[in-house]
């Protein structure tokens, strides 16, 4: 399984951007929970947010609630993170990843498959 993160670039404080995650290769996307975590060098990966297999269940990081949101595509295999209201403290490398127990989850070990990162700058 191949995961392929796109969408990142600069944006003005305030702004929004679109991150796509495409699942590619020998996979069962509509079997997969899907998660999104951001990493700032010499920082830990962080948990921003996760969708369950059937997008019936979100969870967030309390610093993205009402900013954020998770959604998924599943004839398109590709999960989404739409942000809104952006800060320079959302400033990071965004990665996908991919949780073939199909719950996802905001703890990094549970994920198996993880896509190459996208970077997000926010200005002030």
């Amino acid at each position: 399984v191949q995961l392929q993160a796109s969408g990142g670039g600069l944006v003005q404080a305030g702004g929004s951007l679109r991150l796509s995650c495409v699942a590619s290769g020998r996979t069962a996307f509509s079997t997969y929970g899907m998660g999104w975590f951001r990493q700032v060098s010499g920082k830990e990966r962080e948990f921003v947010a996760s969708i369950r297999w059937s997008g019936g269940s979100t969870d967030y990081v309390d610093s993205v609630k009402g900013r954020f949101t998770i959604s998924r595509d599943n004839a398109k295999n590709t999960v989404y993170l739409q942000m809104y209201s952006l800060t320079p403290e959302d400033t990071a490398v965004y990665y996908c990843a991919a949780d073939i127990q199909g719950y996802g989850s905001k703890f990094y070990r549970t994920y198996e498959y993880w896509g190459q990162g996208t970077q997000v700058t926010v200005s002030s």
